[in-house]
């Protein structure tokens, strides 16, 4: 794929909700690339290679600050957020907010001014209670979603004991997901984020902390891991665990930065009661460092790529791996749930009925609802588990979609059948909420492609 005229590296990223399903990709490390935004729009098929292109043109369509390390989040309303950056390689800080589609100026933000250089690749996300929550460093607050100005602070997070000021985002790194959301949704929302670093001697951290924003008085929960990790990858599984792998125990996110790597992969299960949750795996043999990444496969497996490009110590890795995650050890491919959608209709809005034909005579205990990840740097855009409300009449089943869009931004989600045994289907790409944001109509100009809402 070509079509790129300024450069991605260390830009941000989201699918959008339109109907192409389109790759949004903002942000750069310098000169034009900073106010990059660059659309591709997917064309391949199983064993079919894409052979579209990235479209850009920044001197029409252009970030209005330059930022180096920024964050992207879909808002509920279809406006897409960016959060943060630098003004080129290890420049001076981009600490505002701004909207794409471009709806006024860029907001300045003292909070990201004060925790600069340590907030870059702050982690967001929209909260049931239509509150943005942003953790960035050892910090995190919830911001009011029509002004973007704070509503409300939340307690800091917690480091370790010996080095209080240690972070979660870059250059620390950890890394953050969203833990399940089941029907009927009255739980609150609780937000994950594992591992860090912090300064002076740069031992990476050894646990994770939780915290529901939406709960009557939010407090952290922390939990120790088998080991420490900064720059570490965590993956979202269709059985509502996540795995945790690849990154260091020493250093902080950059080339070079960081040795010992941590070979060994993590599951952690929110299912099992606090202190229980996590689960020593496999061990690889390969070091995964800076710019590694993890990506959840269509057919449940994750594939693990990545390293640091220029630590001398830990050569360039050109190699990817594949890990079972441990409900494969319960599959049997001749009964693996297999499903259809009816009618092949892709498009859904709250709290519609996905009807799907169970095609191998199989019954499900679960679906789940993943949604489409743009991830790098520790950082999952776009990633939810949702596990909804659904029912089966034969082999003719009825999903509910999400309520509204607080519960589930619009976007694209894999949907997994999975039986008793937790062994997922393969998936199928559902949307759910539409583009409320008219994405798909965006933007103006022959050089780009408009797929429609």
């Amino acid at each position: 794929m070509t079509g790129i005229k300024t450069d991605v590296f260390c830009s941000a990223g989201l699918i959008l909700p339109d109907v192409g399903a389109r790759q949004i990709n903002v942000g750069g490390w310098s000169a034009d690339s900073l106010y990059g935004v660059r659309f591709y729009t997917p064309d391949g098929a199983p064993g079919v290679n894409s052979t579209n292109m990235w479209e850009e043109d920044v001197t029409s369509v252009g970030l209005q600050a330059p930022r180096w390390y920024p964050s992207a989040m879909m808002m509920a309303n279809g406006s897409i957020l960016i959060v943060g950056g630098e003004d080129g390689s290890n420049g001076v800080p981009t600490p505002s907010l701004e909207l794409l589609p471009r709806a006024g100026p860029a907001l300045y933000c003292e909070w990201l001014k004060e925790s600069d250089p340590n907030n870059l690749y702050p982690y967001l996300t929209v909260l049931p209670s239509s509150g943005i929550f942003v953790a960035y460093w050892n910090q995190a607050r919830i911001l009011d979603p029509i002004t973007l100005e704070t509503r409300k602070m939340l307690p800091q997070i917690p480091g370790s004991v010996t080095e209080p000021l240690s972070g979660r985002t870059y250059p620390f790194e950890g890394t953050s997901v969203l833990l399940p959301q089941s029907a009927p949704y009255s739980d609150p929302l609780t937000i994950l984020i594992c591992g860090g670093s912090g300064p002076g001697i740069a031992t990476a951290l050894d646990n994770c902390v939780s915290i529901a924003p939406d709960a009557p008085n939010p407090t952290w929960t922390l939990e120790r891991m088998p080991s420490k990790r900064v720059m570490s990858c965590m993956v979202a599984l269709p059985d509502g665990t996540f795995l945790i792998l690849n990154g260091a125990e020493q250093g902080v996110a950059g080339f070079g930065l960081a040795n010992t790597p941590n070979l060994n992969a993590v599951l952690y299960d929110p299912a099992k009661p606090l202190g229980a949750r996590m689960t020593i795996m496999a061990n690889t043999t390969i070091a995964r460092l800076y710019h590694s990444e993890a990506v959840l496969m269509d057919d449940g497996r994750v594939l693990v790529s990545g390293s640091d490009p220029q630590d001398p110590q830990f050569p360039e890795e050109m190699r990817v791996e594949v890990f079972n995650p441990p409900y494969y050890l319960n599959m049997n491919k001749a009964t693996r749930l297999a499903f259809t959608l009816n009618n092949g209709i892709e498009s859904y809005g709250y709290g519609d009925t996905i009807t799907i034909t169970i095609t191998n005579g199989g019954v499900p205990a679960r679906v789940t609802l993943l949604g489409a990840v743009a991830s790098t740097h520790g950082n999952s855009m776009g990633q939810r588990t949702i596990f909804p409300e659904f029912s089966c009449s034969g082999a003719t089943c009825t999903v509910t979609t999400p309520p509204n869009a607080n519960v589930s931004p619009p976007g694209w989600f894999q949907m997994f059948v999975l039986d008793a045994q937790g062994v997922p289907s393969v998936a199928r790409w559902v949307r759910i909420g539409g583009d409320p944001g008219g994405l798909g109509e965006w933007p103006e100009g022959a050089e780009f492609t408009r797929p429609g809402s």
